[in-house]
């Protein structure tokens, strides 16, 4: 699978669903030679980091479904506020045909595999559970070409992989999101397909 749709896309700025902006380079500098790193940090409701917890991986971290990172076996991290599209799609422009999980599920694979620094936000509520929402940033970098740290969730919903998930009321989990969403809708993955458009 090609590094494509998922880098590919531009970065968007806005407020992030934890902790507000992130620090670049502090993300960069977590990178270690010949491992894969995730950190999560954990924030109280005025915002302010209170605990952090580091994992490090000689082969990496692992997209157990299209919202879901396994850090290891006690810990997953769930992209929170979004979710597939229903049933099968097809993308003819981007060669896919299958089902909306399955897509989703490669275009994490692709942004996990290729992170050197996984970078996680969570509220603190999150800390002690096996399966913690959060929002999550990689670092990604070749040597000439790409030196960049970018959200997963936006790129993810850019490419068309992911939609935005919605409250009772209607309103949106992830206003933050909305513009990515909007790329996304542009005829991008799931958005290439006028079925997907009536869900």
């Amino acid at each position: 699978m090609k590094l494509t749709a998922a880098l590919a896309v531009c970065v968007l700025a806005g407020q992030t669903w934890a902790g507000g902006e992130i620090d670049r380079a502090y993300v960069k500098s977590l990178a270690a030679p010949g491992k894969k790193v995730a950190v999560v940090e954990y924030y109280d409701p005025a915002g302010k980091v209170v605990d952090r917890m580091g994992f490090a991986s000689p082969v990496g971290f692992v997209a157990v479904s299209p919202v879901d990172i396994e850090i290891n076996q006690n810990t997953r991290l769930h992209l929170y506020g979004l979710e597939i599209c229903s049933g099968e799609m097809a993308n003819l422009k981007e060669g896919f045909t299958g089902t909306c999980a399955d897509f989703a599920r490669q275009q994490l694979e692709v942004l996990v595999r290729e992170a050197k620094v996984l970078f996680c936000r969570a509220f603190l509520t999150e800390r002690d559970a096996s399966r913690q929402d959060v929002t999550c940033f990689g670092y990604y970098y070749y040597p000439g070409s790409l030196d960049t740290v970018d959200n997963l969730e936006e790129q993810l919903v850019s490419v068309g992989a992911l939609r935005l998930a919605k409250k009772p009321d209607g309103a949106l989990m992830r206003p933050d999101l909305a513009e990515a969403e909007k790329i996304g809708r542009g005829g991008f993955g799931m958005w290439g397909d006028p079925r997907m458009r009536g869900q």
